[in-house]
């Protein structure tokens, strides 16, 4: 999960290198950072200032390819999670502070489990 330690420059590169450089300033320019990105999806990009839906579509879905994660299906049972653990998981470190810092994967698997 290099990811969460990449800054946003650094996501501004990972932007331009899956072909969208006229993008690279909405991303720094709102301080998205690696440990930002699990909140890139079509719902937050307008805020960025990327309004072409089909890029909109194209990113999110390169964001998830790079986090690893799924989106969750429109037909799933109310009964089954909305997040898989590793998107939780990516979620909490999306916030700021020494807890969030400080959590690894198999910290939070652990404290999962009970």
């Amino acid at each position: 999960m290099e990811f969460l330690r990449w800054s946003g420059e650094d996501v501004a590169l990972w932007i331009e290198s899956i072909g969208f450089p006229q993008y690279k300033a909405c991303f720094t320019q709102n301080y998205i950072t690696g440990r930002k990105l699990i909140n890139v999806n079509c719902f937050n990009l307008p805020r960025l200032g990327i309004t072409d839906f089909q890029h909109m579509k194209l990113i999110s879905a390169q964001v998830r390819v790079l986090l690893g994660v799924s989106e969750p299906l429109w037909n799933r049972s109310v009964a089954d999670p909305l997040h898989d653990d590793r998107t939780v998981f990516l979620q909490m470190k999306s916030s700021s502070g020494q807890q969030a810092d400080s959590l690894t994967y198999e910290q939070f698997l652990m404290n999962k489990s009970g």
